[in-house]
C-alpha cells in the first residue's frame, strides 16, 4: 500500500509512472491472497458470485451512478470548460486505441478490472482493516485520483481530479456492498467506455 501511494504521487515530482501502481496492486493482491490462503469468495474477486450480486436490484443504481456522473461531467465541461474535453482525450489516448472499437472495448475492460483489483480488492480492502469504511473510501479515492493527474491548466486538472475522486468513491461503495471487484469493474468499464466514445465524437 505504501509503494502504491508513493508511485501514485510520483506525478508531482515529474515522473509519469503512476500507472505502475495498478501493476503493483494486482501483484500484491495475488501475493496477499496466497499468503492468507483465502478462498475466492474472501478475496473480492469471485466470478461465481457475479450473478448473485446482480440479483440485488439496488446495486444497479450504484453501477449506473458513475455513468450518470460522467454525463454530468462532460455536459458541464462542454458548457463551461471545453478545454477539459481535449485534456481528457490527451490523458487517455496513449492508453487506449480510439481508432479500433473492438480493441478499445477490450482495453477498457482490462484496464477497469485491473484498477478495481488493485484499488478496491487490494488497497481498499486492506485499508478497511485499519479504518472505518468512510475514511477508507476517502483515502483510497484521494490517492486513486492523484494517480490520474497529468499536466494541464490548474482548473482543468482540478475539475478532472474532482470527478475521478467522486467516481472512485462510487466504485468503492459498489465493492463494499458486493465484496466483488468484478461488479465495480463492470461499473468502471461502462463509465469509461461512455466517456471515451463521447469525447472521440466531440473532438
Amino acid at each position: 500500500m505504501i509503494v502504491m501511494t508513493a508511485v501514485s504521487f510520483a506525478n508531482f515530482l515529474g515522473f509519469s509512472i503512476a500507472g505502475i501502481s495498478v501493476i503493483i496492486g494486482i501483484a500484491f493482491f495475488f501475493i496477499n491472497s496466497n499468503l492468507e490462503k483465502n478462498v475466492s469468495t474472501d478475496t473480492g474477486l469471485n466470478a461465481k458470485s457475479i450473478g448473485k450480486c446482480l440479483k440485488n436490484k439496488t446495486i444497479y443504481f450504484w453501477i449506473v451512478l458513475p455513468l450518470i456522473l460522467n454525463v454530468v461531467c462532460i455536459v458541464l465541461a462542454k458548457l463551461i470548460l471545453p478545454e477539459y474535453i481535449e485534456h481528457l482525450y490527451g490523458r487517455t489516448e496513449f492508453v487506449v486505441s480510439l481508432d479500433k472499437i473492438m480493441f478499445l472495448v477490450f482495453q477498457l475492460a482490462i484496464l477497469a478490472l485491473g484498477e478495481e483489483i488493485a484499488w478496491r480488492a487490494f488497497f481498499q480492502k486492506q485499508l478497511s482493516k485499519a479504518l472505518p469504511i468512510i475514511p477508507t473510501l476517502i483515502v483510497t479515492s484521494i490517492i486513486f485520483a492523484f494517480a490520474h493527474i497529468v499536466e494541464g491548466s490548474s482548473i482543468v486538472v482540478a475539475y478532472d481530479i474532482f470527478f475521478i475522486f467522486i467516481n472512485s468513491v462510487l466504485y468503492g461503495v459498489i465493492f463494499y456492498k458486493t465484496n466483488n471487484a468484478w461488479i465495480s469493474a463492470i461499473s468502471h468499464f461502462i463509465a469509461n467506455l461512455f466517456s471515451i466514445i463521447v469525447i472521440s465524437f466531440l473532438l
